[in-house]
């Protein structure tokens, strides 16, 4: 199985380059399916019932999420409506949407997309390695990815061995600033630290760099805006062997929009 996973959608920048350069990347790497982080999608912080279906129609097939799916208070009416988004799996019993979803591609491989949230420095959940066991046990398609959105490279990193060789595949995602760290753990799992981001690169984690910066100087509330410089998409692009579940390659990716 060929797949890209896309960082963090920040707002309007960002959804104009999954449209200008989804096209070209799905034929330069031949994929069966595409996922994106979307929390930030609309206007930054949250999605929107109107962005989520525009995110469909340019050709993602599973999107993610992270303490910033909640920001805009409608998706309490309509997460449920969208089959192929997940949101944080650790989040307390009772919270609308789901966790984990298995999905088919159209080309016939079932897989299971796993999203979970670190708590270091983020929110106190549940655990997410002990929530990753509980969803494992029940489910156990070859191919198991994750979307670990979490604060910390160590709490990304320990978590990725934790899981190694069960999972396939384990991105982070939530800090927007893309590690070079892609590797295949010695148990077959794909692991990459942080995806990076989709929207305007040239800014603070997609934010405009002069606002960003006023709030650290003034220390006071800053309506944050997306940045429109340098507008790009940053992921990865992964192959998994569909009877062994593991992976075999793993690239970085990141391509600007002219």
């Amino acid at each position: 199985m060929r797949l890209l996973f896309i960082g963090d959608v920040v707002g309007k920048p960002g959804r104009k380059a999954l449209r200008e350069l989804l096209p070209t990347l799905r034929n330069e790497f031949n994929v069966d399916i595409i996922l994106a982080n979307v929390e930030n999608a609309a206007g930054g912080a949250g999605v929107t019932k109107k962005v989520l279906d525009e995110i469909l129609n340019y050709g993602v097939h599973v999107m993610t999420g992270g303490n910033h799916i909640w920001d805009k208070k409608e998706i309490f009416k309509y997460i449920d409506d969208y089959p192929t988004l997940v949101r944080p799996a650790n989040y307390p019993p009772g919270a609308p949407g789901k966790g984990f979803i298995e999905y088919t591609t159209e080309t016939g491989i079932t897989i299971t997309v796993i999203n979970l949230m670190g708590r270091l420095f983020i929110k106190n959940l549940d655990c997410p390695f002990r929530k990753f066991d509980e969803i494992y046990e029940k489910n156990r398609n070859r191919i198991v990815l994750v979307d670990f959105h979490a604060e910390t490279t160590a709490e990304k990193q320990a978590f990725g061995y934790y899981v190694s060789g069960r999972a396939s595949l384990v991105v982070g995602t939530h800090t927007h600033v893309q590690t070079a760290d892609e590797r295949i753990l010695p148990d077959g799992t794909g692991y990459i630290t942080d995806l990076g981001m989709t929207g305007g690169l040239r800014g603070v984690i997609g934010i405009k760099s002069e606002l960003a910066i006023q709030r650290f100087i003034t220390q006071l509330p800053v309506k944050y805006e997306p940045s429109k410089e340098e507008i790009g998409l940053e992921g990865i692009f992964a192959e998994i062997d569909n009877l062994t579940g593991k992976t075999t390659k793993i690239e970085r990716i990141r391509r600007y929009v002219k």
